[in-house]
């Protein structure tokens, strides 16, 4: 056997790859005699390997498992050439996987590379020190090749969660922000892996009316967050497009329903619109926690009704009127992964009381007002004793002092 040009650049000082313990090398080889050599070369070279052999394809089916390189002959009763390899590399997993070839057939050796094989050997060209030092190459070189292809797959992934973020987060469609101040905020979950479905938005319809909306896709991942986008991007179109306030929710429903892969995925949402110039708003809930409101000195939630999840029953969303007591105010709008995480080491959470008394005590009434989100969260994890498990997206919509 001889050793291709990769297996050559190893070092020859009899030092072997870095693959620890016993190697498990199943061989597939119908001869009798050349299976009897290769055992009798590795015998030889005292090679840390468990070997066992199979005649046939066939039989190799039921002793793969486990196995740390398979070691192929390309000329089998039931498999020839690279037909006999794609069928192993099929079945091969994790295992890594070396070729046999004659002399005359050394061309093969190479195509076998090109078609996934880590290696190849030429029949009685190679002693028993390098055909082990081959096989243990090529079983690095396997979990190389492995490693590889997950780094290449998290990059992928966190490319791609940082395009759906960008979605689900945009810019504010805003003209004019002397009258009012837009702070916003957006945490992971402590998962990290994958983006989920929390998402914010703001446009200015005219000037001095402002529309703001958050929600949450329940679940994580990327179709949760695909789907948030979606509903992100038709909110500002319907409010963009100047549909009836009464109409935009329902219709954002519609595209939920429409668009979500499981009938049972729904969305909460608090929608907000803001006139400025007569100081009030009037809120949506669909089964979204109460905004806050931070004025005169107090934290109060907005005692607006809160109205279905959207998917789960269409109906209207009944709207709630307030009227702010002064110019000084803040509104806070939050997903639920704020309120969700513990108090202490009981079952106690957070939830929307616990909320109010951060917001309405010292340090958090002496922070300012665009560094008050991430506080938040800060000090929900200190009292949860780690990072939250939700998702926590966040829009801080001042006027004045905005206390």
């Amino acid at each position: 056997m001889s050793i291709p040009p990769a297996t050559r650049g190893l070092p020859r000082d009899g030092a072997l790859p870095t693959v620890a313990g016993r190697l498990h090398v199943l061989l597939i080889e119908d001869d009798e005699g050349d299976a009897f050599l290769v055992s009798e070369l590795l015998a030889e070279a005292n090679a840390s390997v468990e070997l066992q052999v199979a005649r046939s394809l066939t039989e190799a089916q039921s002793r793969i498992a486990g196995v740390d390189c398979i070691l192929l002959d390309l000329g089998l009763p039931d498999a020839q050439g690279l037909d006999g390899l794609r069928r192993v590399l099929t079945m091969a997993g994790r295992s890594a996987v070396c070729v046999l070839t004659g002399r005359q057939d050394e061309h093969l050796g190479v195509d076998a590379v090109a078609e996934g094989a880590q290696d190849y050997l030429v029949k009685g060209q190679v002693d028993g020190v390098l055909l082990t030092r081959a096989l243990r190459y090529a079983v690095e070189r396997k979990r190389a090749d492995e490693n590889a292809l997950r780094l290449r797959e998290a990059e992928l992934r966190q490319a791609e969660s940082a395009r759906l973020e960008r979605g689900l987060l945009p810019q504010p469609l805003l003209r004019d922000t002397k009258q009012a101040a837009v702070h916003m905020f957006y945490r992971p979950g402590r998962s990290r892996g994958l983006i989920g479905g929390d998402f914010y938005d703001v446009v200015q319809t005219a000037e001095g009316h402002l529309q703001l909306i958050v929600g949450d896709v329940c679940g994580h991942g990327v179709d949760e967050a695909a789907l948030g986008v979606e509903l992100r991007v038709a909110w500002r179109a319907l409010v963009v497009a100047g549909v009836p306030d009464d109409e935009i929710l329902p219709a954002l429903e519609q595209v939920l329903i429409s668009e979500r892969r499981l009938p049972e995925i729904f969305t909460t949402v608090a929608a907000i619109k803001l006139d400025l110039d007569a100081n009030r708003a009037t809120v949506r809930l669909a089964g979204h926690p109460q905004p806050l409101l931070l004025a005169g000195g107090e934290v109060k939630p907005i005692p607006a009704p809160n109205g279905l999840l959207l998917g789960v029953s269409p109906r209207p969303v009944r709207s709630f009127d307030i009227e702010f007591p002064s110019e000084d105010w803040s509104i806070l709008m939050y997903t639920d992964g704020l309120i969700e995480g513990h108090v202490g080491q009981g079952t106690e959470r957070l939830d929307v009381s616990g909320l109010c008394r951060l917001l309405a005590e010292p340090p958090a009434t002496d922070i300012p007002l665009a560094e008050l989100p991430p506080w938040l969260v800060g000090r929900a994890e200190e009292l949860n004793g780690g990072a939250l498990a939700d998702d926590v997206a966040m829009l801080l919509i001042s006027r004045g002092r905005g206390r």
